[in-house]
């Protein structure tokens, strides 16, 4: 799918605080290691995974779903399989009135999932990585 630099130059400025669904304590999973990224990139993440619940990652409490986190979040990063996707994004858009993006990993995406969230005004980017996408744009 085509997505301008413009535009993910201004997601990636827009987002201070991203929720990770999907995310793994296993450093060699994606979900970890570009979550990992993103915090060196000065990103506060939010790990969710439902199976780690509780547990600590990133000297932050795993939470078991996107509506345990307090206050508001700018994007969702889904690290699940794109079947997961529509109920993901209508957790997301439920629980989170000023969601900036729903980012889909590379390999995930939902064209209706993603249509529902655009018609909210949200930005979404399917089937890409933002660490892969930060580290072309700005070194």
């Amino acid at each position: 799918m085509p997505y301008t630099d413009t535009q993910l130059t201004k997601i990636f400025k827009n987002t201070k605080r991203i929720a990770v669904v999907g995310a793994s304590m296993t450093p060699l999973r994606p979900s970890n290691y570009v979550a990992q990224y993103l915090i060196s990139k000065g990103y506060d993440i939010i790990p969710v995974n439902p199976a780690h619940a509780g547990l600590t990652l990133f000297d932050t409490t795993v939470l078991a779903r996107m509506s345990d986190i307090v206050g508001q979040v700018d994007m969702v990063d889904i690290f699940r399989r794109s079947e997961a996707v529509p109920e993901i994004v209508d957790e997301a858009l439920e629980v989170f009135p000023d969601l900036g993006t729903i980012w889909m990993q590379i390999g995930v995406q939902h064209p209706v999932a993603a249509a529902k969230a655009e018609a909210k005004g949200v930005a979404v980017i399917q089937n890409r990585c933002p660490k892969i996408e930060f580290q072309r744009l700005f070194g």
